[in-house]
C-alpha cells in the first residue's frame, strides 16, 4: 500500500472524497444500529486480520453517536450529525494525521462494513477524506498501522525535486521502487535501483527489495534516491567514484554487442578468459540482459553469496553488451569474487577452470530457486531399473538445485563401482556442471644429460635420452649407454648445482625425481662411491673445484674459498690411493684444460714460496691424538668458502657407510701437502658434501664423507687453468632428436573419461556388503547431457616430484560433436540434435606450469562470427585458427537449443529488482 502526496490542492481531496461517500441509507432503529457497530459479525468487537480496512473515527463524535443511540429517542438533542475527524488532521491541505494520536483518547476504530454504516446512516464531513488504514501482521502480534512510513523519493539526476510518499512498514521496498518508477516516468525497459540515505548521513545500497520496511529498519523522513543505469551499462555512482570503464575511448562508440575486451588488472588474464567463454552462452546472456534473474536471486541461502555475485555479473555482462564499450575494466566483479573466495584475491595468476567452477556454483547458489533445502538422503540402484534410479536421482537433485546454471550446464553421470572381494555393486546417478577429461599420456620423456668421460682429452657430451616416465636411474643408463658404448655400470648419475654435487642418485631411484629443470652429469667411472674394506673395486672420490680469495676483513687478512667450475668423480686403483698418487690423477684428469708447470717454474715458485714456508707450516700443522694417529688440521681461516649464494644442504650424496679407512690407511691425513717441498698447481682437502671444511665440522663428520676439495691459488689458477676450455662440451647428435606427439581426438579423451579404472589408494571406497574400504574398479557412463557442455582437457599433471603441462594437441570439431555413442540411457532417435553439440568458446592457455597467459576464442550469438579476445584486445578469426594446442576449456552448445535459441527481448520489465540492504560495501556520491 503507498499514498502518494505532492502537495495536491484541497478541493481536489474533497472531490475525491465526494467520490467515495456512499448514498445515505435509511437509518435502522436505535438498537439495531448499536447491534451492527458493536456486536455483529462485522462490528468493532469482531478479531484484526491481516490485510483488512479499518477507519479511524473521533472519539468525540462516537461517544456522542454511543449516547444518542443508547438514549432511545430519535429526535433527541444528542443527535450526533455528520461525521468530523477535522480534529484527527495538522491541516486540511495536505490531511496528515496529527502526530501522537492515541486510540480511545482521540479516536477509535472500525472495520469497514461498520464505518460504512455510519457514513451511509449520518454522513461524512464534505471534503473530508476518509481515514483508512490497514491491519498488519507483525512477528508476535496483529495491528492496525495508524501511522505509515513516509519516504522522500528523488532520482540520483534531479535531487532537488522532493516526491513524498506513504508506505505501509509491511510494504517491500519493491513497492517503494515501483512507486518511484511510476511517478518519475521511468521506461519499462531501464534498470533502476535504490540508495537509502541513513542516519549518519551517507547511502547505503539497497540489494534486497523483497524485504519489508519494517525489516529493513526504514523509518519515516527518510531520503530514498532511485538510480538509473545508463545505456552502456554502466551506473552513474560507479562513474562518480572515478571508476568509469571506458578506457580513453569517445563517449560516442558504439559497436557490436559483445565485442568488448577486459582490462588486465595484473595476472587476471585467468579470469578474463572464463568471463569471456561465459559471455558468449547465449541462454545465460540473454537470462542477463532481459532481467530476469532480479525475480531469481536468493538472499537467505548460507551456500550463496547474498546476490551480489550474480548482480557483479550481470553489470559486467549488461557492460559487455551494452555496444558501447570497446573494453570495461572488470574491477568490481574482481573485488566481488575475492572478497567471498580468498584464494583469488590479489594478483597471483590462477587457473581459468578454477574460477569457472568457483563462478558457475556461486551464481548456482545466487540463483537458486529453492529456498529451503531439505535434506535429500542419496539413492543407491539396489536392483532396479536404470532409468527408475536416474529419474529419481535427477528429482532429488531439483529438490535442492534449481536455477539457471542448473537448467543450462547441469547433465548427470552413472557411476558403477564394484567391490573386489566380494563382487558388491554400488550403482548411483550423479549430477555434474562440467567433464574433466583426460589426455592419453604419453609413458616416454626426455632427458637431457651431460656425459663426462674418463679419457682426459674427451670433452663432456651433450645428450638427449628417452626414457620411460616411471622408470629408475638404471634405465637412463641403459638409454645413455646406446648413445656412448660404455656399460651401464660404469656410470654414476648426479645432479649438479651451484659448482657441487646436489645428489648421487643410486640405481633403483625413481626418474620422476629428476626434474627437467636440473642439470644431471653422468660420469664413467670404474668403481663405486661406496668402497668396502676388503674390496678390490677402485674408489670412487667426488672433487671439487675451490679458488682462495681475499675476503673483505676490517684487517683484510681473512681469507676464503669459493667453488668454480664442474664437480668430478674420479675413479681412483686402490694402491694408488694415497694424497700423492691422487694429485698426480687429477692433474690427468685435468689435463685437457690444466697446463703443468715446466721445471723452471717450479723451480721459481719454490724461491718464492720459501718465505712463507714457516707461516704455511705452522697452518697445515696437523693435530694428533692420544693414540699418535694424524687428525684434521686445526681451524684455520683458510678453510672457509665465502659464497655470494647460501649453501644448499639438499639430499647430497646418499652416502650412509663410513669410510674413515680411506683417511686411516690410505691418505693418513685430510690435507696435502703437510709442507711445501716443491710448488704444486693445487692443494687437497677433504671436506664434506657442501664443499666446506669450516670450524663446526668435527673430525668424526669428515670422516663419514669421503669429498675432496682441489684449493688453487689465484695467480696458479690464472696461469695454469683455461676455464673456456673447461666449460667446453661437444653436442650428440641425438641432442636434435624431439619426441613426436601425435596429435588426439577429442573422443579419445572421452573415451579415456569413461573407462574403467581402479580406485587409488588415497581414495579407498567403503564397500557396504564387506564392511570395509576396498580398492574398487570405477566406471563414469554418461546418461543426460546438459544444454551446454563444458569439458576440460587436463592438461596439467601433478606428481611427488614433478609438476609438468601436457601441450598435446587436441583436434576437435567445430560443429557436429556427435555424443550419442557415449549417453547410455535409451536414446529417442528421432531426435539427433540432443546428442550433437556445436563449439561456442574455447579457454586457451598459453605458456608452462610456473608462467602462462590465457585467451579466448568465442562465438558471438547475435553475428555468429568468432573473434580472439586477449585481454582488451578483440579481434576477429577465421574457424582454422581456432584448434591449438593451447585449447585448456571448451564450450559445447546443444544443437536442438542453438535452434530454438530466442532473440533478445528488451520488452521485459526491470522494475522487479530483489537487491538486499548490505551497508558500506558501495558509495554513492550525490552532491
Amino acid at each position: 500500500m503507498a499514498a502518494v502526496a505532492a502537495e495536491p490542492a484541497a478541493d481536489a481531496v474533497a472531490a475525491a472524497a465526494e467520490d467515495r461517500e456512499p448514498q445515505r441509507e435509511a437509518k435502522p432503529g436505535l438498537d439495531d444500529q448499536w447491534h451492527q457497530i458493536e456486536n455483529a459479525e462485522s462490528g468493532r468487537e469482531r478479531p484484526l486480520q491481516a490485510g483488512e480496512s479499518w477507519f479511524l473515527v473521533k472519539q468525540h463524535w462516537y461517544k456522542q453517536w454511543e449516547v444518542y443511540v443508547q438514549g432511545g429517542d430519535q429526535d433527541a438533542s444528542t443527535f450526533p450529525g455528520c461525521i468530523n475527524n477535522a480534529e484527527l488532521f495538522e491541516d486540511q491541505i495536505n490531511w496528515r494525521l496529527k502526530e501522537g494520536l492515541v486510540e480511545g483518547k482521540d479516536y477509535v476504530l472500525l472495520p469497514a462494513a461498520a464505518w460504512h454504516y455510519l457514513v451511509s446512516w449520518y454522513g461524512l464531513e464534505h471534503g473530508q477524506p476518509p481515514i483508512e488504514r490497514k491491519v498488519i501482521k507483525l512477528p508476535s502480534l496483529q495491528k492496525v498501522e495508524v501511522y505509515l512510513v513516509e519516504l522522500l523519493l528523488v532520482q540520483h539526476t534531479d535531487m532537488d525535486t522532493i516526491l513524498t510518499a506513504q508506505f505501509s512498514h509491511t510494504d517491500t521496498l519493491d513497492v517503494v521502487l515501483s512507486t518511484a518508477r511510476e511517478h518519475f516516468l521511468v521506461e519499462p525497459q531501464e534498470d533502476t535501483r535504490l540508495w537509502i540515505k541513513n542516519s549518519e548521513g551517507s547511502l547505503d545500497r539497497v540489494y534486497n527489495t523483497q524485504i519489508t520496511l519494517l525489516d529493513a529498519a526504514i523509518e519515516t523522513g527518510q531520503l530514498v534516491i532511485m538510480e538509473t543505469r545508463n545505456k552502456d551499462g554502466t551506473w552513474p555512482s560507479t562513474q562518480l567514484r572515478g571508476m568509469k570503464n571506458m578506457a580513453e575511448e569517445d563517449e560516442d562508440f558504439q559497436g557490436q554487442p559483445g565485442i568488448c575486451g577486459l582490462t588486465n588488472l595484473g595476472n587476471t588474464c585467468f579470469m578474463n578468459s572464463a568471463l569471456q567463454c561465459l559471455s558468449n552462452v547465449p541462454q545465460l546472456t540473454e537470462y542477463f540482459l532481459n532481467n530476469r534473474y532480479l525475480d531469481e536471486l536468493n538472499f537467505r541461502n548460507p551456500l550463496g553469496m547474498k546476490g551480489e555475485l550474480a548482480e557483479a555479473y550481470a553489470d559486467l555482462v549488461k557492460q559487455a553488451w551494452s555496444g558501447y564499450h570497446r573494453s570495461i575494466v572488470p574491477n568490481v566483479f574482481k573485488n566481488k569474487v575475492g572478497h567471498f573466495a580468498t584464494q583469488f584475491l590479489g594478483y597471483q595468476q590462477h587457473d581459468s577452470q578454477e574460477l569457472l567452477s568457483f563462478l558457475l556454483d556461486g551464481l548456482h547458489e545466487d540463483l537458486n530457486r529453492v529456498k529451503n533445502k531439505e535434506y535429500v538422503e542419496l539413492c543407491e540402484a539396489n536392483g532396479r531399473p536404470d532409468q527408475e534410479v536416474a529419474q529419481e536421482a535427477w528429482q532429488n537433485h531439483k529438490r535442492r538445485n534449481d536455477s539457471v546454471i542448473v537448467d543450462t550446464f547441469h547433465g548427470l553421470f552413472k557411476s558403477t563401482l564394484v567391490c573386489p572381494d566380494c563382487g558388491n555393486v554400488s550403482v548411483t546417478f550423479d549430477p555434474f556442471c562440467y567433464l574433466s577429461v583426460p589426455l592419453p599420456v604419453c609413458h616416454k620423456r626426455v632427458l637431457e644429460v651431460f656425459f663426462i668421460p674418463m679419457d682426459p682429452r674427451r670433452k663432456p657430451e651433450q645428450h638427449r635420452v628417452v626414457v620411460p616416465k616411471k622408470g629408475n636411474i638404471s634405465d637412463l643408463c641403459v638409454a645413455l649407454s646406446k648413445h656412448t658404448g660404455i656399460a651401464p655400470d660404469k656410470m654414476i648419475v648426479t645432479d649438479v648445482f651451484s659448482h657441487r654435487f646436489y645428489k648421487l642418485y643410486q640405481l633403483e631411484d625413481p626418474l620422476s625425481s629428476i626434474l627437467d629443470r636440473d642439470d644431471i652429469f653422468v660420469y664413467e667411472v670404474t668403481g663405486r662411491i661406496e668402497p668396502t674394506e676388503g674390496s678390490r673395486d677402485d674408489i670412487v672420490v667426488p672433487v671439487y673445484l675451490r679458488e682462495r680469495t681475499q675476503a673483505r676483513d676490517y684487517n683484510n687478512s681473512y681469507y676464503g674459498l669459493i667453488l668454480f667450475g664442474h664437480p668430478l668423480l674420479v675413479s681412483v686403483p686402490r694402491d694408488r690411493f694415497s694424497w700423492e698418487g691422487l694429485y698426480n690423477i687429477l692433474l690427468y684428469r685435468l689435463s685437457r684444460y690444466v697446463t703443468k708447470p715446466t721445471s723452471d717454474e717450479e723451480d721459481n715458485g719454490d724461491e718464492k714460496g720459501d718465505d712463507n714456508d714457516e707461516e704455511e707450516e705452522q697452518e697445515n700443522e696437523a693435530i694428533v691424538d692420544e693414540e699418535g694417529k694424524e687428525e684434521i688440521p686445526g681451524p684455520s681461516n683458510q678453510g672457509n668458502i665465502q659464497e655470494s649464494e647460501p649453501e644448499q644442504p639438499g639430499p647430497s650424496s646418499g652416502i650412509n657407510r663410513r669410510c674413515s679407512f680411506l683417511l686411516d690407511n690410505h691418505l693418513h691425513s685430510s690435507q696435502w701437502p703437510p709442507r711445501r717441498r716443491r710448488k704444486q698447481l693445487f692443494t687437497l682437502q677433504t671436506v664434506n658434501s657442501n664443499g666446506t671444511s669450516d670450524r663446526s665440522t668435527s673430525p668424526e663428520e669428515i670422516q663419514t664423507q669421503p669429498y675432496i676439495a682441489m684449493d688453487w691459488e689465484p695467480e696458479m689458477k690464472r696461469r695454469y687453468y683455461d676455464e673456456v676450455e673447461a666449460e667446453g662440451y661437444v653436442k650428440h647428435d641425438c641432442v636434435g632428436y624431439v619426441l613426436k606427439k601425435a596429435p588426439v581426438q577429442l573422443q579419445e579423451c572421452i573415451e579415456l573419461f569413461t573407462t574403467m579404472e581402479t580406485l587409488e589408494k588415497e581414495n579407498p571406497w567403503y564397500c557396504s556388503s564387506c564392511k570395509q574400504h576396498q580398492l574398487a574398479t570405477k566406471k563414469l557412463d554418461l546418461w543426460a547431457l546438459p544444454e551446454i557442455l563444458i569439458i576440460h582437457l587436463k592438461r596439467f599433471s601433478f606428481s611427488k616430484f614433478s609438476h609438468e603441462k601436457l601441450d598435446t594437441l587436441v583436434q576437435f570439431p567445430i560443429r557436429d560433436l556427435d555424443f550419442s555413442e557415449f549417453v547410455i540411457k535409451p536414446q529417442n532417435e528421432s531426435a539427433p540434435d540432443l546428442y550433437k553439440y556445436d563449439l561456442i568458446a574455447v579457454s586457451n592457455h598459453y605458456g608452462g606450469m610456473r608462467d602462462g597467459h590465457y585467451t579466448t576464442f568465442a562465438c558471438n550469438k547475435d553475428s555468429g562470427q568468432w573473434h580472439y579476445f586477449d585481454d582488451n584486445s578483440v579481434s576477429p578469426v577465421n574457424e582454422n585458427q581456432i584448434e591449438s594446442k593451447a585449447a585448456y576449456v571448451l564450450f559445447y552448445q546443444r544443437q536442438d537449443v542453438a535452434r530454438r535459441q530466442p532473440q533478445p527481448d528488451s520488452s521485459v520489465p526491470s522494475d522487479s529488482p530483489a537487491f538486499k540492504s548490505s551497508p558500506g560495501t558501495e558509495f554513492m556520491d550525490v552532491n
